[in-house]
């Protein structure tokens, strides 16, 4: 769990240092969690973390499963339905990133879907 927490705050430091704003970490509801959502320009962006230690396991990345992707697309839905009237929220673009932190390693992927 420490290593997950600490994965999140990196990303979540390395989206503040390309100017977005976080919006809400480990938000969830009955369809889900969503690690981290950033807005920056008109731009959503809901990133999903992955970590560990090392790749003996394999590519973090991998663990970002189809099944993983529907729980998030669901969740997102919730989060903008919830989120709705919040002006400083508006966005024309939603993209779904993914981030994966092997070791000390951070590698941010957008666009997954």
């Amino acid at each position: 769990m420490a290593r997950a927490t600490w994965a999140e705050d990196l990303v979540a430091a390395w989206y503040a240092r390309e100017g977005y704003d976080i919006v809400a970490r480990n938000w969830r509801c009955a369809r889900g969690e969503l690690d981290i959502v950033a807005w920056r320009g008109g731009v959503l962006v809901v990133c999903e973390v992955k970590a560990r230690r090392n790749a003996n396991h394999g590519d973090p990345f991998e663990a970002i499963t189809p099944r993983k992707i529907a729980r998030l697309r669901r969740a997102t839905a919730a989060f903008v339905a919830e989120h709705r009237s919040r002006s400083e929220l508006r966005f024309h673009e939603l993209r779904f990133d993914g981030a994966a932190v092997c070791g000390s390693k951070l590698e941010v992927r957008q666009s997954i879907l």
